[in-house]
């Protein structure tokens, strides 16, 4: 029995599973997404582990997606011969994975990828910035980071998550409607206005009536 449910476990992400892009509502996509994807982009990772904590190698940056249960440190990993486990790395306080131990496992197409210590990866979850740097043309359809090629279209694995989901493209669509809406609002408001009547111009009349009247000679008064 132990052994079926393994087969069932690992049958879960074989390459037709791989998809993250579902056609239908939230629960089919959830079902063609593989079942340790959220959980994994939820885990805080680099802590140490509760079961090694004297051992110098408690760093928990091991995950295993076939048991879908935290974080694990490289005493605990030994513990899931035989999985599919994945190794977390850090790079400016955020969590990275190296492309090729990820792209085994789902399609990371579209996601800006980096070189660090001579080997590509791709950040876990967004990573925001205040503004968008000069001369950048391209910048990530969720968080707006920028990107540094047009051939991709998100910053992180998490981004292409949720921009990916088909109510984020609605929601989206419905908000640049809405910002159009608003937009054609304030150019009608404005063309109203323009019917107005304007300030008439001054005539030659009003001139005169509100041009001050002009001062005669000063005399002197009589001596004594």
């Amino acid at each position: 029995m132990a052994i079926e449910d393994q087969e069932n476990t690992i049958r879960e992400i074989k390459p037709k599973n791989r998809r993250i892009m579902g056609a239908g509502g939230p629960e089919e996509e959830d079902n063609r997404q593989p079942p340790w994807l959220k959980p994994l982009l939820q885990e805080k990772f680099f802590g140490h582990c509760k079961f090694h904590v004297d051992s110098h190698k408690s760093e928990c940056n091991m995950y295993c997606l076939d048991c879908i249960n935290g974080p694990l440190c490289s005493l605990c990993v030994a513990h899931h011969k035989g999985h599919h486990t994945i190794q977390i790395r850090r790079s400016s306080y955020h969590d990275v994975i190296r492309v090729n131990e990820i792209q085994k496992h789902i399609d990371i197409t579209g996601i800006q990828t980096y070189v660090i210590n001579s080997a590509k990866v791709i950040f876990l979850n967004e990573r925001p910035q205040p503004r968008p740097g000069k001369g950048v043309t391209n910048t990530c359809k969720v968080c707006y980071r920028s990107l540094v090629d047009d051939s991709f279209c998100f910053c992180s694995l998490g981004c292409k998550i949720t921009g990916s989901s088909r109510g984020y493209e609605k929601g989206r669509k419905n908000l640049v409607m809405e910002s159009d809406d608003s937009s054609s609002s304030i150019g009608i408001g404005k063309n109203i206005q323009s019917f107005s009547p304007s300030t008439p111009p001054l005539t030659a009349s009003s001139h005169c009536r509100i041009a001050k009247r002009r001062k005669g000679i000063p005399h002197r008064s009589p001596m004594g």
